[in-house]
């Protein structure tokens, strides 16, 4: 590794390398040589020919294949210097290593073809890749529920002690969220589409003359490309590129997916402070440099790190697209090389720190236990409440008991430190006529979780188990984190 010179982190620390290779040199102008002999064969298969004679032969066809992988980088860098222009370096390139073919290499087409069809290509294999680590996550989330699902748990609203949940539940909100995400990327998958051959503005006029005005001939082009580089078809109009309200709409589902990772990780860093669940800690793992006790959520926190840096990100393409002048501007092209990579590469680092964490998440029952038997006496209030007036009581004035000896147990736990003891003030006022022992009855927190059991249950067979029955090819992936 270099040493003297800046490098990414989301290379060096966070992306995978299934995910690097797709943003690699080796993907991008694989495929540019690939859309070159898609363009040949179209227009060899369609009988390009000047005074009779094919302009195209298959012996021209078998020499770029033959070509396709092995990139002379150093030829085009070398040229890229004299011509400052990066398609035709790697023409020229491409060109000196298939010497009968040189002269028919990106015939008729403009840069944007092979520049634009494959960032299409890409983030299409991105979004796949997403997709997969995506589905998942969503089943470890899934698994987390089921074991879970009975384990009553304190709720918050406003990140205060609220009715009871259970932990599981509480994991089918993340998941859910996540699903949401899934429908989105599935949506955003279904309309990619290849920019095709549409010339330098977009009006294909090189074709016109190439197939002497054949509009027949010329509508077969584009269609031919897009089955030859697997995709169903090519955008209907264009100027000299693709619209890059489709960049936009593929970083918003990228910032949609970092969007949901984060929610999830600040739960988990505010329940790992509460000592409730917990994020993996290897055994050789430093919490802190200076205070060794410490088990510091650091992947959750990585997770909200990168997931605000892709929140923001998906700006850049939606003023990219705002800001296109006409057919053509070449504003939108030093920052589609950062923005468009780096936002994939960091959802890929997410959804890895995503199933790591997932797989590994510790939870700690006995604390959740305790710290919901601290506030169950408030919560079962109503019940007492019904019970009071069953024997007799009062209803308003049991409310307005029940109200005034919650406050005073408020005090003595906020003010003294002392237990809830608001058990021990009701069962010592006459006008509720329950004893300690009735009371305690009353504290069993399965009682006061509502559905959520259920909704689990439900959740799972009726949303995630379609799911994953319909991605069953892509489950089985794991993530080891390395920093």
């Amino acid at each position: 590794m270099s040493t003297d010179r800046y490098v990414s982190p989301l290379s060096e620390r966070y992306a995978s390398k299934e995910m690097q290779y797709i943003f690699s040199p080796d993907m991008k102008f694989c495929t540019w040589r690939r859309l070159w002999i898609a363009l040949a064969e179209t227009e060899m298969e369609l009988g390009l020919s000047q005074n009779g004679q094919p302009v195209i032969t298959q012996e021209q066809i078998d020499e770029l294949r033959a070509h396709a992988e092995d990139i002379n980088y150093e030829v085009a860098r070398e040229r890229e210097k004299e011509v400052r222009h990066d398609v035709m370096s790697h023409v020229y390139a491409y060109g000196l290593q298939c010497p009968k073919a040189a002269g028919i290499i990106h015939l008729g087409a403009t840069s944007c073809y092979v520049g634009d069809n494959t960032d299409i290509i890409v983030m299409t294999e991105a979004l796949r890749l997403v997709k997969k680590k995506l589905v998942n996550v969503i089943a470890g989330l899934a698994g987390f529920a089921q074991k879970y699902k009975e384990l009553p748990t304190l709720a918050f609203t406003h990140f205060q002690p609220a009715q009871p949940t259970t932990v599981g539940k509480r994991a089918t909100l993340w998941a859910q969220e996540f699903c949401l995400d899934l429908e989105d990327l599935d949506y955003v998958l279904s309309t990619m589409k290849l920019l095709g051959s549409k010339g330098t503005t977009g009006t294909q006029a090189s074709f016109l003359e190439l197939f002497n005005g054949d509009q027949e001939t010329i509508d077969r082009i584009d269609p031919m490309i897009a089955e030859k580089m697997g995709f169903k078809e090519c955008c209907p109009v264009s100027g000299q590129t693709y619209s890059r309200k489709v960049d936009t709409r593929v970083c918003n589902v990228l910032a949609g997916i970092a969007a949901s990772a984060h929610k999830m990780s600040n739960d988990i860093r505010l329940l790992q402070h509460l000592k409730e669940v917990e994020e993996p800690f290897e055994k050789n793992q430093i919490g802190s440099s200076a205070m060794a006790y410490k088990r510091n959520p650091m992947r959750s926190e990585r997770i909200a790190s990168l997931a605000r840096y892709v929140m923001v990100d998906a700006l850049n393409p939606a003023i990219t697209s705002a800001t296109q002048w006409f057919e053509r501007t070449l504003d939108d092209s030093a920052n589609k090389r950062l923005s468009i990579p780096e936002a994939f590469l960091a959802v890929d680092g997410i959804l890895d720190l995503c199933l790591n964490v997932v797989d590994g998440l510790v939870v700690y029952d006995k604390v959740i236990t305790k710290r919901l038997m601290s506030e169950l006496p408030f919560m079962a209030t109503e019940n007492i409440m019904m019970d009071a007036v069953k024997l007799g009581g009062n209803r308003q004035e049991l409310h307005e008991k029940i109200r005034e000896l919650s406050m005073e147990a408020g005090t003595h736990v906020k003010r003294d430190g002392r237990e809830n003891d608001l058990l021990e003030l009701i069962a010592a006022d006459p006008a509720f006529h329950l004893t300690k022992e009735e009371l305690q009855q009353t504290m069993d927190p399965s009682k006061y979780v509502g559905r959520a059991p259920l909704q689990v249950e439900k959740f799972l067979e009726e949303v995630v188990r379609p799911i994953l029955e319909e991605n069953k090819e892509l489950l089985g992936v794991t993530a080891q984190i390395n920093v």
